[in-house]
């Protein structure tokens, strides 16, 4: 019986204010994972400065990947490909990891494969769920993203829902600077939620009737703003958690009823989801509750793989290398990377 041989990827990640480098093992082994993150320095100024991120990834990339290979107990000469994030993102930040990860394609003569962000959060998935394989329906929500796609194979997708304005993660970090919570919002109104009730402030819903699995948050984000404003103008005492507990089952209400429009309508019985998005514990209920009632499978990365992160990169790009993807070391970045292009 022939040996299959082992494929080691060293991925990269900086398309925003993480810096992230992991060695992933034939797609669905994770054998380190390091991320440096910025959140604190963004914080200063209520988000992502671009320039300030772009800077720390030079000041932090080489570290981040020194420490990837030592926590796998690898050097590069136990490398088969090199994986990089070249969009969607800040364009400055995604520069870095794709130069970075040239130059090592270049000086170890190693395979480079440029890695879709959004596949990548999609491929989070694999690494723990080992059963999950496509096709099957996954709901991407981050702070730049809120997608619906059908997985139809390894590295074949089809959007077949998405934001009409801001992401979910945006509508987040919006209300939650409204309320006074500060960057980044969505764990802060996730734990303040708690404390609230839902149903405390009839927040709107949008639905596309030309489009029912498209999304729009940017009304549902202006009522919330409406809302204070009108309580202060009156010198009504409101009460912020429950807004944010209101506001947040308005996002997940939509979120939980497009996507199981989706499942239905696609016949599948494995749904996943992804992005930043997916840590949220109340959005996670919903959903199991929302896929039990259908007898479909649920799946969704821990925590640490819903951030952006080099795993989920390591991941996507071993199916992209199995599949013969190739880049050139004329690759660069694409901030506005649509998903399924070369």
């Amino acid at each position: 019986m022939r040996e299959i041989r082992n494929v080691n990827i060293l991925a990269i990640e900086s398309s925003c204010d993480e810096t992230a480098a992991s060695v992933v093992c034939n797609g669905r082994e994770m054998l380190s994972n390091v991320i440096s993150s910025q959140i604190d320095l963004h914080t200063l100024y209520g988000g992502v400065v671009p320039e300030i991120a772009s800077r720390k990834h030079i000041e932090k990339i080489n570290q981040v990947i020194e420490e990837a290979l030592r926590e796998a107990g690898m050097t590069l000469d136990n490398i088969d490909a090199i994986g990089v994030t070249y969009g969607p993102g800040l364009v400055g930040a995604l520069l870095v990891g794709v130069a970075e990860a040239k130059a090592i394609a270049y000086a170890k003569n190693l395979p480079l494969v440029g890695v879709h962000h959004i596949e990548g959060h999609i491929s989070a998935n694999y690494i723990e769920n080992k059963n999950l394989e496509p096709p099957f329906i996954c709901l991407v929500v981050s702070g730049g993203h809120t997608h619906l796609v059908c997985v139809k194979d390894y590295g074949k997708y089809d959007i077949i829902g998405r934001t009409r304005d801001d992401a979910a993660g945006e509508a987040f970090d919006k209300v939650a600077r409204a309320i006074g919570l500060g960057y980044p919002g969505g764990p802060k109104i996730d734990k303040l939620s708690k404390e609230g009730n839902p149903n405390a402030i009839p927040f709107p819903k949008a639905h596309m009737d030309d489009a029912p699995y498209d999304f729009s948050f940017s009304g549902l984000k202006s009522s919330v703003l409406n809302y204070i404003n009108a309580c202060e103008m009156k010198h009504v005492e409101y009460n912020r958690a429950d807004i944010a507990a209101s506001f947040q089952k308005a996002v997940i209400d939509v979120l939980v009823e497009n996507t199981m429009k989706a499942v239905d309508r696609y016949d599948m019985n494995r749904f996943a989801i992804a992005g930043g998005v997916a840590s949220n514990s109340s959005l996670r209920a919903a959903m199991e509750v929302a896929c039990a009632e259908r007898g479909v499978q649920f799946f969704h990365p821990s925590p640490i793989l819903c951030t952006d992160n080099a795993a989920m990169i390591g991941a996507a790009a071993y199916y992209e290398y199995m599949a013969g993807t190739r880049h050139g070391l004329d690759l660069n970045a694409v901030p506005n990377l649509k998903l399924g292009e070369r």
